[in-house]
């Protein structure tokens, strides 16, 4: 890790579920990964960003992490023993969960290997 990673592990003090794209099973629903626990710093709030596609969409909540996420996964603040197997399976189906609408990775100045990480959420919460 680099210095500015150093410091953001300090700050992210808390831990959130994250599932990756969901991959489509041909019959019009998802299949999805195994999610994993990702350290976190989560900030409720209201925000307006770009996606990658340049389209501007409101984020409700910004969440800082040191890992590479994917625009199109789902991240929920808590645990995997929040959750039983079926919510496991569907990350769709879990109240609190929220879409990645927004993915930056930032690098520092001067720096090719010390990167600030940012998932905007937004689009759906049950």
């Amino acid at each position: 890790m680099g210095d500015i990673e150093d410091v953001i592990a300090e700050f992210i003090v808390q831990t959130a579920v994250y599932w990756a794209p969901g991959a489509e099973d041909g019959y019009g629903s998802k299949v999805w990964g195994t999610p994993v626990e990702v350290d976190c710093r989560w900030d409720e709030t209201t925000e307006l960003v770009k996606n990658n596609n340049g389209e501007e969409v409101i984020a409700k909540a910004s969440v800082l992490v040191n890992d590479d996420l994917k625009e199109g996964g789902y991240l929920l603040l808590g645990s995997l023993d929040d959750l039983d197997s079926a919510e496991e399976a569907d990350p769709m189906t879990v109240e609190g969960a929220w879409e990645i609408i927004s993915w930056k990775k930032i690098p520092m100045v001067f720096a090719t290997d010390d990167f600030v990480r940012t998932a905007y959420l937004g689009n759906k919460r049950i």
